[in-house]
């Protein structure tokens, strides 16, 4: 039986962004926690114009061959960990256009936050994420904040601490649980 597929979303679109680092590392622990078969989707290379599609998300009367990509692609997956900037206060635009695009393909799966940002963390980012992601039915599996004074990008690499691979640790052991259930779920609807 193959296991389920988690996708770890590179929020940042920006040229310089560090957050393919931290995805990177989050990566190699999901792989080495062995619940999951792990896909990377840098939203980057998606790269999804501003919200475009005439009708409702949840019409799935998709116009536009970047939307049936990424239905299909977002489709596919059986859980998320985003990883995403603070940007103002908040989290960032490309990773709110990539939730909007879509609905039923979010629906019943679960979801785990890495945020970073200054003294903050990226805390912020998650507080404001965390009503879009209820209101597309995802369920919600925990959260890792990193502070980049702190944890900096050294040479294009993120080396987490013991913290926060203990974190990482419970985060893929609630999202493995949580999918089990949730693609029961699915199956029903």
């Amino acid at each position: 039986m193959s296991k389920p597929l988690l996708h770890i979303i590179i929020g940042s679109t920006r040229p310089g962004r560090v957050g393919s680092a931290i995805a990177r590392w989050f990566i190699e622990l999901a792989i080495a926690d062995g619940r999951f078969d792990v896909d990377l989707v840098d939203l980057a290379e998606v790269d999804l114009p501003l919200f475009n599609e005439p009708h409702e998300p949840a019409e799935r009367d998709y116009q536009f061959e970047h939307t049936k990509q990424w239905s299909a692609r977002v489709s596919k997956a059986d859980a998320f960990v985003f990883v995403i900037p603070e940007y103002n206060h908040s989290f960032n635009a490309a990773t709110k256009n990539a939730l909007d695009y879509l609905y039923h393909e979010w629906r019943y799966k679960a979801v785990g936050l890495v945020s970073y940002g200054g003294g903050a963390k990226g805390t912020r980012a998650i507080q404001h994420l965390k009503p879009v992601l209820t209101a597309l039915t995802m369920s919600y599996a925990g959260e890792l904040s990193v502070a980049l004074a702190d944890n900096p990008i050294v040479e294009g690499v993120f080396r987490g601490n013991e913290r926060f691979e203990l974190l990482a640790a419970k985060m893929l052991k609630e999202l493995s649980l949580l999918t089990r259930g949730l693609m029961e779920r699915r199956r029903t609807e």
